[in-house]
């Protein structure tokens, strides 16, 4: 297993159509690049079902979950999904910089 930890604030988007907001982490750089190799050559890629997807464990504090990271075509990095009761535990709002470690 593989870990990667980068620090990057945390965003809110939300459709212009849909009530609800998704948070995400933006990662990029030299821990993108790490993890689009540990995935390619792990297999963890989602086979074209998850829009390029690579399925990882995250850790921010004390949570941590399985989920999956997005690749972010403006960056050329990866979207991590902060789900609702993640930003509860850990006590963290849009803006904050948020530290975390990406495991595949």
């Amino acid at each position: 297993m593989e870990d990667f930890t980068v620090t990057t604030p945390l965003w809110r988007w939300q459709s212009a159509t849909a009530p609800a907001a998704w948070f995400f982490l933006t990662i990029e750089g030299d821990a993108a690049d790490g993890i689009r190799l540990a995935a390619i050559g792990g297999q963890w890629l989602d086979g074209g079902k998850g829009f390029g997807s690579a399925k990882v464990r995250a850790t921010i504090g004390d949570t941590s979950w399985n989920t999956s990271v997005f690749p972010h075509r403006e960056s050329g990095g990866w979207l991590l999904p902060v789900k609702a009761s993640v930003r509860k535990a850990e006590g963290i709002a849009e803006s904050d910089a948020v530290t975390v470690t990406v495991s595949l």
